[in-house]
């Protein structure tokens, strides 16, 4: 491979922002930077502790993982770090593997989102179907927020298991420790963020809105870390439960894996690694959408992979494009990948100068945090619009959001893709008709009428609608048989050994087969099966006189 094809196959789209690059986008991007940086912080931290993970992995994960995202990623204006979506896995896996195997399983995920891209295959992406998508999203949306029940009441569980039915009990057996300074401050936090959303959508056509643009999450914070600490308040914080966040760069470390419980990771590798390219391209065409571009799927899968290979060893967690901080950079004037690495060197910044601060913060306001991201995560809207869909497609839905939440995300996405496969199969066969062609008339055809008999296919021939074929060869009652298919848009291997057999069975019975109308793919398909030189064969033999006019009647259109 040379210079220009090895550019061409792995090219950041930061190469690119840089032709006709402004101070003025400098200066745009350096402040939506700054923005989203004091966004990601609150977060990224909620997304660590409700990970099972101490508040720093977060961090550390925003910072480096964010940097290489935006720096080797392929879209203008994507922001990565730590999502939601991966709460519930990281939970998982840490409780039943440990944080060595979790290190790995986020590295081997980054392996093979690499190769995702390195295969051009993230366009493949986009065929998951939409039901699926958003019943595991909604799915996950409410373990999040059942994830925060415990810190958002103040319970003292001491481990929360990581299955539906283990959290209930322990949520349902500790009720009686609700601690009410603990509900007050999270009830106050997620009050101030509705609030300070809602007066953010006034102030849009205001002299004033420019406050718009400050985060809630950072007003509840700040408001809950000032009453927390100057009401002495009951309740439990990022110091007392976790000692603080170090105000140290994050340094290298080898996990102490072992080989005996690293050989069950391969589902969990498998899902982190199919949802992490989920939500980040998913995020990357809202993103689009919004700032008016394009991005490069494969190259944002390889940017991907290389951030989650390399972010576990310095503490992090698995990291993916996130909405909220994308929408964030697009509206605060965000115009390239420097935006980005604004944002993970502001964090950088913060965990260096301010780390003790951070101390402070109580887990409740936090809490609240992470369900009022949640329930915005949620495609709640969809439940109600689900009589104007097919059954299929509810019940798919359904079932995916079902097994999420009652189950395990990896069952539930092998069920969706499995049920939408099964379903499209099905609507694709039911699409697939013959039709029998009883108006084969003409004069030189004198005397055959009765001998002949004519079908027309359409649609797709292929394993679900093989039993066209089949039907056709139950009826074989004239010397001579005419299949069209002008009509048919694509044959597999099912349908062209299903033709072959049709070949054979005619042979046996003496019946003269002509099969016609073979175009574009059909045509190739018939050519590499051999199917036309056993054509060929037929028709040299001994035919009626005039049979070519059967041929060019059934070419013809529909009368």
């Amino acid at each position: 491979m040379n210079r220009m094809q090895a550019t061409h196959f792995f090219r950041p789209r930061l190469l690119d922002s840089f032709h006709g690059y402004t101070r003025q986008q400098l200066a745009r991007d350096v402040a939506a930077g700054i923005t989203v940086g004091i966004v990601a912080l609150p977060l990224a931290m909620a997304f660590a502790i409700a990970s099972g993970l101490k508040p720093e992995a977060g961090l550390f994960t925003a910072i480096i993982a964010g940097f290489l995202i935006s720096a080797l990623g392929g879209s203008r204006v994507q922001i990565g770090g730590p999502a939601g979506a991966f709460i519930v896995i990281v939970y998982g896996i840490l409780e039943r593997y440990g944080l060595a195997n979790l290190i790995l399983a986020t590295a081997m995920s980054g392996i093979l989102l690499f190769l995702m891209g390195l295969f051009r295959l993230g366009s493949l992406i986009r065929f998951i179907p939409v039901a699926v998508v958003i019943g595991f999203t909604n799915g996950i949306a409410v373990l999040i927020m059942l994830s925060q029940v415990k810190d958002f009441l103040g319970l003292k569980v001491l481990t929360m298991p990581a299955d539906f039915f283990g959290i209930l009990n322990a949520l349902s057996s500790h009720l009686n420790s609700i601690n009410l300074a603990a509900l007050l401050v999270a009830l106050g936090s997620l009050s101030l963020l509705v609030g300070w959303m809602r007066l953010g959508r006034r102030l849009l056509e205001t002299p004033y809105q420019w406050l718009s643009m400050v985060p809630g999450s950072i007003i509840a914070l700040l408001f809950a870390t000032i009453a927390t600490s100057a009401l002495s308040l009951p309740v439990e914080t990022i110091g007392s439960k976790f000692g603080g966040i170090p105000a140290t760069l994050p340094t290298f470390h080898w996990p102490d894996f072992s080989w005996d419980s690293a050989r069950f990771l391969i589902m969990p590798t498998f899902t982190l690694a199919l949802l992490g390219a989920i939500e980040s391209l998913l995020c990357a065409r809202i993103a689009d959408s919004m700032a008016q571009d394009r991005h490069n799927p494969n190259q944002e899968l390889m940017a991907q992979g290389v951030a989650n290979f390399i972010t576990p060893f310095f503490g992090g967690m698995p990291a993916t494009g996130t909405i909220a901080r994308t929408v964030t950079n697009i509206k605060s004037g965000g115009t390239s990948p420097v935006a980005g690495m604004v944002h993970a060197l502001t964090l950088l910044g913060v965990v260096m100068i301010a780390a003790p601060l951070a101390g402070h913060i109580p887990l409740p306001a936090l809490a609240a945090i992470l369900m009022f991201v949640a329930w915005n995560m949620g495609e709640w809207r969809e439940f109600l619009l689900l009589r104007q869909y097919r059954t299929p497609y509810r019940a798919t839905l359904l079932a995916v959001f079902f097994l999420t939440v009652v189950f395990d995300l990896t069952v539930a996405v092998e069920f969706g893709l499995v049920a939408a496969c099964l379903t499209f199969i099905y609507r694709i066969s039911s699409l697939s008709r013959s039709e029998a062609v009883s108006h084969i008339e003409h004069a030189s055809l004198a005397g055959y009428g009765t001998r002949i008999q004519a079908w027309r296919l359409y649609g797709a021939l292929f394993f679900g609608a093989v039993t066209l074929i089949e039907e056709i060869e139950d009826q074989l009652t004239c010397p001579i048989l005419v299949i069209d298919l002008k009509n048919v848009i694509y044959i597999d291997s099912s349908g062209a050994d299903a033709l072959m057999s049709l070949i054979h069975t005619c042979r046996k019975k003496q019946v003269h087969l002509i099969i016609c109308g073979l175009l574009h793919q059909p045509l190739d398909i018939a050519q590499r099966s051999g199917l036309i030189e056993h054509l060929d064969g037929q028709l040299e033999a001994n035919l009626p006189a005039g049979l070519a006019l059967a041929v060019s009647l059934a070419n013809q259109p529909d009368r």
